[in-house]
């Protein structure tokens, strides 16, 4: 009988090789998570912003590094698109500071000294603005937005985190004449509800 035996080779059970095979798994799983974390947050803030509803908040203080006469930088926030904020020059700035963190989702701003066509070239408008936030923490992010000269609401969507105050600072001016200044209507912000 002995010839006809056959000797059987035991594999073993592949219990090791599927342990491993886990493992690898795992710490992949766990590198993309933390690699693909601030994208994944980002994208969850993003959506819970296009689901939710956008309600307007107001500043608790405005200061601007420079106005002209008759037109303060309050007049961004005062609710009329027919009185506004006058700055001499590019390069001016206004600071929005609020009472609390928020998560900013929009803004609106009304360039130009009024919304009306015909009085919308009276004066000089910023076709771009630098737009700075700080947060509670003390960061700060930036961003350059373009406007189109034309007049009206423009809405600017943003998804900024925690925002304690927003400084935009005028650029790129259109129609600056001698006896002329840079104008804004109003700036509104919005908060995720």
């Amino acid at each position: 009988m002995w010839p006809f035996r056959r000797r059987r080779v035991r594999a073993s059970s592949g219990r090791g090789l599927r342990f491993l095979v886990i493992l690898a798994v795992v710490v992949a799983l766990c590198a993309g998570a933390f690699l693909l974390l601030p994208a994944g947050r980002a994208l969850f803030e993003d959506t819970r912003d296009k689901l939710g509803k956008a309600v307007p908040i107001t500043p608790a203080t405005i200061s601007a590094s420079a106005e002209v006469p008759g037109h303060p930088a309050e007049k961004t926030a005062d609710g009329l698109s027919n009185s506004y904020w006058g700055a001499p020059a590019a390069g001016a700035s206004v600071t929005y500071t609020f009472r609390a963190p928020f998560r900013l989702v929009d803004l609106i701003i009304t360039n130009g000294p009024s919304r009306e066509p015909e009085k919308y070239t009276g004066e000089a408008r910023a076709l771009e603005m630098d737009l700075e936030v700080t947060s509670e923490d003390g960061g700060r992010q930036s961003r350059r937005i373009t406007l189109s000269d034309k007049p009206g609401d423009q809405t600017i969507a943003t998804g900024y985190s925690d925002v304690k105050s927003v400084r935009l600072t005028l650029r790129s001016p259109a129609g600056l004449t001698t006896g002329r200044h840079l104008a804004v209507a109003e700036v509104e912000f919005f908060e995720r509800g």
